[in-house]
């Protein structure tokens, strides 16, 4: 049970369902400008409605992962695994026929909505699914491999778009979705439900046994219904100091990487004239460092060092990115800077894995749904806040000439209060008990003696 070879099957799953996903990435910029601004660099419209979108998902997202997690919970892995899945092959489809205007609007709708169940759907029932099959002191390895399984599908999708005109790339993601469904319709297997449990007494960790909680008191608390409410999600995340830190750490890190997104990739092409194959080499360049990392070195410093440590690490990285993104003058530096995703993406399977050895395992699944309808909500603010600042100082009416301030903001965001709320999250005192392993850290009357 206690074994990397039992996710085979969800990792092959993951693997093509994220292919799909990713092959259109690169590619969605150009289309996207095709339609509405055919000839230009720059397209205000084009960024509004990027950014429109990805709030829209957000705001479907922070509905419901609570839902399918929990339903996950309830009914089994599988089953809410294969929603998001098969949706995920509609959209595709649109513009594999053809790219008009119309067809466009139509993908965007479709897009939108599915965007709401898909986006953070696999993602979610996937790690509940490793939750399940693993013990805590290997959750984090098989964590970061989940992660590695989705940077390396970014990595072949980036390399087939280099290869593929614009109408493959649309049939691709549509055949590569399809066999996602198909392969774990036939091979995955499915995961003990937990139906029989409402009497059971969630198994979340107090940190402070005595400590009352304003919603009900803890021997009161039963197993969330199939549909939590926004109450059940806010009581459960005050059952726990550390569970909500890294909450609060996983909104302000998908601030960041929203801003990743649409705005970073509009920058690059009126900075420097970026292509659908420029887009495919920068992200080639960062998910062959995420997918190494997450293979091989999270697995192997994860036990060494503890999540907390790789969690600092990786937000330090991130911030430094998008500093040098912001100042680059020259076409070769954004390659460059797409070396640090070695450590930049160490924070998201950190976070992952310290959510889920808070909980017990009849609540992973609405854990981890917790954990992505909060970093949804960043998905919500991020475009109010970095569309709009991205075309301002991409425009004539800046402010003061400095076409990356959009960047070095996102940059901001990644490293502030995350930063704060890590270190809440034990970092330092984590490498203390590494150095003076017999040092009583949490007196401060005997850090003293340690220095």
């Amino acid at each position: 049970m206690d074994k990397l070879g039992s996710l085979k099957h969800l990792f092959v799953t993951v693997f093509m369902s994220q292919l799909a996903t990713f092959v259109v990435t690169p590619a969605m910029p150009d289309v996207t400008m095709m339609v509405f601004c055919p000839g230009q660099d720059h397209c205000s419209l084009a960024i509004y409605l990027s950014g429109f979108q990805q709030a829209i998902i957000g705001i479907g997202l922070v509905v419901m992962m609570p839902i399918i997690g929990n339903l996950s919970d309830v009914y089994g892995r599988k089953a809410l695994l294969t929603v998001p899945v098969t949706l995920s092959i509609i959209p595709p489809v649109i513009l594999a026929y053809r790219r008009t205007k119309k067809f466009y609007c139509v993908y965007y709708v479709l897009r939108t909505l599915t965007g709401m169940i898909c986006d953070g759907g696999i993602q979610c029932v996937a790690l509940a699914y490793v939750a399940d099959h693993m013990s805590q002191d290997k959750r984090a390895s098989a964590i970061g491999i989940l992660a590695g399984v989705g940077s390396a599908a970014f990595v072949c999708g980036t390399l087939a778009d280099h290869f593929l005109s614009t109408s493959q790339i649309f049939l691709a993601a549509t055949i590569a979705s399809t066999a996602a469904a198909v392969y774990m319709q036939i091979f995955l297997e499915d995961t003990a439900c937990f139906k029989d449990s409402t009497e059971q007494q969630p198994i979340l960790r107090n940190e402070t046994e005595d400590t009352e909680l304003d919603c009900e008191t803890a021997r009161n608390i039963k197993v969330f219904k199939k549909v939590p409410s926004l109450m059940n999600s806010i009581c459960f995340l005050k059952k726990s100091a550390t569970f909500s830190l890294a909450a609060s750490v996983a909104c302000l890190n998908s601030l960041a990487e929203g801003g990743e997104q649409a705005p970073f990739q509009y920058f690059l092409k009126a900075r420097f004239h970026f292509q659908k194959d420029n887009f495919a080499d920068v992200m080639l360049i960062a998910n062959i460092c995420s997918a190494t990392s997450q293979l091989l070195l999270m697995p192997m410093l994860a036990p060494l060092t503890g999540e907390e440590v790789l969690l600092c690490l990786g937000l330090t990285a991130g911030f430094t990115n998008l500093l040098i993104d912001s100042v680059a003058r020259k076409i070769w530096i954004p390659y460059t800077a797409a070396l640090l995703p070695i450590f930049t993406s160490l924070v998201k399977p950190s976070l992952q894995s310290i959510v889920s050895k808070q909980i017990g395992p009849s609540e992973q699944g609405i854990a981890q749904g917790c954990i992505s309808s909060i970093s949804s909500v960043a998905n919500i603010l991020s475009p109010f806040i970095y569309s709009p600042l991205t075309a301002l100082f991409l425009s004539e009416k800046a402010p003061f000439p400095y076409p990356g301030f959009s960047i070095l903001c996102i940059g901001l965001a990644w490293v502030s209060r995350s930063m704060e709320q890590a270190n809440a999250l034990k970092c330092g005192n984590y490498l203390l008990m590494r150095i003076v392993p017999n040092r009583d850290l949490a007196n401060p009357y005997k850090m003293g003696a340690i220095f």
